[in-house]
């Protein structure tokens, strides 16, 4: 439930730890955010900034606030239910989670999915459209995500492109499985602004395939979907191969292969190229829905693959924000003001939260904030927090 409304200023004061979600900076020496119409105004210290006049001020009692969490990978259908599990307020419950967007992988769940042409390019905008006018407990949404298949042309993806499409779903989960074709219709897409994700490893849903490394690096896609398998992930050797021959994006998900996923984070970290990963959950899968399923991500990366804490953190904001061309994820005066505040959980060995994940335990959220508005409080998903945030 929202405590204020669009447009009001807000203010957090006594910031404990500032994540930036910025691999160059990854804290921020500062213990205040002002907010003004839903954008961050300024960052630093509360003697330095203008709290004057503030509609809400929420006082964080020193613990951490970091930017928003994005799922890079999720399958939504119709508002905030899915037929995968057959589960009701699963956007919502990812709130509570810290995940304050989400971006499509396709509408793939959708009972009846259509393939032929016209139906899928309708399928694609009626979701752009439908998650554009509603935001599931506020969480934003980017959906509308079509799976290709054989005979689309450019003049199909100039046309989705117009009427708003900017993504598309998994290559391989339609019948392009083959990397010179997909190659063609990926091309198509970056030429009028849809950026694309190709699925990787084994098949995951009737209808899919194996997509291995030789087709991954042909297509081209923007961004390498679950690198580490979903489930089903390549040979090492494969997924080396992909995080060496190429740029685009290394897309880590909870719903796949955690070896896997350790190695891909680690081969690109010893490339010196931590800005390529990005995470996200798979989710709505065969294993059901995960709504803390990044903040696992982040404890799993951080405490086996002996990654900072706030390192990890930014791969599920600032990095994803970059990668997908959006207005949030990183504490920056003009991005857009969503904001997770939380603190070590209750009894955690860490004595800090940094600490706390490095061991790898999950955070306590006590508040989550979406475009400067107050959209949860105390976390009903995540372990209570050692201290709350209050709101004044």
């Amino acid at each position: 439930m929202s405590a204020n409304q669009s447009g009001e200023k807000l203010v957090v004061k006594n910031i404990g730890l500032l994540l930036s979600g910025d691999l160059e900076q990854p804290i921020l020496e500062a213990d205040c955010l002002v907010v003004v119409d839903g954008r961050i105004a300024e960052v630093g210290k509360a003697a330095e900034v203008d709290t004057g006049n503030a509609a809400v001020t929420v006082d964080a009692k020193g613990t951490t606030v970091a930017p928003g969490l994005i799922d890079s990978h999720v399958h939504p259908v119709i508002g905030d239910w899915t037929p995968r599990q057959n589960q009701i307020s699963w956007i919502d419950s990812f709130l509570n989670g810290g995940v304050t967007t989400m971006i499509s992988a396709g509408e793939v769940h959708l009972p009846g999915r259509p393939k032929d042409i016209v139906g899928l390019k309708a399928l694609a905008v009626t979701a752009q459209r439908s998650f554009s006018n509603l935001r599931p407990g506020g969480v934003k949404v980017h959906a509308g995500a079509p799976v290709i298949e054989k005979g689309m042309e450019e003049q199909d993806f100039k046309e989705l492109s117009e009427a708003g499409v900017k993504l598309l779903g998994e290559v391989g989960l339609g019948g392009v499985k083959q990397g010179d074709e997909a190659k063609k219709m990926v091309a198509w897409a970056r030429k009028y602004g849809i950026q694309s994700t190709i699925h990787t490893g084994g098949p995951s849903i009737p209808g899919s395939g194996l997509i291995d490394a030789d087709v991954v690096l042909e297509a081209d896609a923007d961004v390498i979907g679950h690198i580490n398998g979903g489930h089903t992930a390549l040979p090492l050797d494969q997924i080396r191969c992909l995080c060496e021959s190429c740029s685009r994006a290394v897309e880590i998900v909870h719903n796949g292969n955690e070896l896997a996923g350790l190695f891909a984070m680690r081969t690109s970290m010893e490339l010196g190229q931590p800005e390529r990963i990005i995470l996200g959950t798979d989710s709505p899968a065969g294993s059901g829905v995960q709504p803390l399923g990044i903040l696992r991500m982040i404890a799993l990366l951080s405490a086996v693959g002996e990654v900072p804490a706030e390192t990890v953190f930014c791969f599920a904001t600032g990095n994803t924000a970059r990668m997908r061309d959006l207005d949030c994820g990183l504490i920056e005066v003009g991005r857009a003001a969503d904001l997770v505040i939380m603190d070590r959980a209750q009894h955690t060995a860490g004595k800090t939260l940094l600490e706390s994940v490095r061991l790898g335990d999950i955070p306590g959220i006590s508040m989550v904030i979406i475009d400067g508005v107050i959209r949860c409080r105390r976390s009903r998903n995540t372990p209570p927090a050692e201290t709350l945030a209050e709101l004044v």
